[in-house]
C-alpha cells in the first residue's frame, strides 16, 4: 500500500467512528474500558482487544516478527490512548476525537484554559514528548500529556495522531512530524496573541 500514513489514519478514524455511531451503549463502555488497559502495553500483549486494534488491519500492515509493527504500534497507542482520554465522558456528547485538533493546537489550548501561569511547565511536557526517540518513551510521555488534556476536556484528532504516531517510528520521517507539532503550537499561540491585541483595543 503506497501511502500507509494515510491508510492508518483512516483505520483508526473507522474505529473510532464505528464506537460513536453504536447504540449498544454496554458494547461501547466495554470496548472503550478494554482499550484503557492497553495503555503502557505492548501492542498484542492484550488478547481482549485483538478484536478492536487488529480485526480489518491490512495484511500486510501486520508484523512479520515478534515485534510490533509500525502500524500496530500507531492503531495500538491511539486508541488506547483515546480510550484514555474519552474515561468518565459520554461519547456521543462530549467525544474526545475531533478532527483538526492536533497535538500542538490541543497542548497550546490547554495552557489557554489554564493560564500563563501553567504554560512553562506544561510546555515542558510538550518538548519531552516531542523529542521522545522510541515508541516505549514516546507512548509513557504522550500518557502524560492525554491525562492533562483529558482534565480540562481539550480533545484530540487521534486518527491524525495515529498518522504522526506511525510517521514517527521513522528516523527520516520522525522530525517532520516535530516540526508540525511546533508549527501548530505556535501558530495557536499566535492567534491568541492577536485576539488578545484586538480585545485590548
Amino acid at each position: 500500500m503506497e501511502n500507509r500514513p494515510k491508510a492508518v489514519r483512516e483505520f483508526v478514524y473507522g474505529k473510532i467512528q464505528s464506537l460513536m455511531m453504536s447504540r449498544n451503549e454496554s458494547y461501547v463502555r466495554a470496548t472503550l474500558a478494554k482499550l484503557r488497559r492497553g495503555v503502557g502495553k505492548h501492542p498484542g500483549s492484550l488478547p481482549d482487544i485483538w478484536d478492536f486494534t487488529l480485526e480489518g488491519l491490512p495484511e500486510e500492515f501486520m508484523s512479520r516478527s515478534d515485534d510490533p509493527s509500525p502500524e500496530e504500534w500507531a492503531v495500538h497507542l491511539s486508541l488506547s490512548l483515546f480510550a484514555l482520554h474519552q474515561q468518565g465522558k459520554s461519547l456521543p456528547e462530549r467525544p474526545m476525537s475531533e478532527t483538526g485538533k492536533t497535538f500542538g493546537n490541543a497542548v497550546r489550548l490547554l495552557i489557554f484554559q489554564k493560564g500563563k501561569d501553567s504554560e512553562e511547565a506544561i510546555k515542558r511536557h510538550f518538548d519531552v514528548v516531542i523529542t521522545s526517540n522510541t515508541p516505549e518513551e514516546l507512548a509513557h510521555h504522550l500518557r502524560s500529556m492525554v491525562n492533562l488534556l483529558k482534565s480540562d476536556d481539550i480533545p484530540l484528532d487521534y486518527p491524525r495522531l495515529a498518522e504522526d504516531l506511525y510517521r514517527f517510528q521513522s528516523a527520516s520521517l520522525r522530525d517532520g512530524v516535530r516540526l508540525r507539532w511546533g508549527q501548530d503550537y505556535y501558530a495557536s499561540k499566535g492567534k491568541e496573541e492577536e485576539n488578545e491585541k484586538q480585545t485590548l483595543s
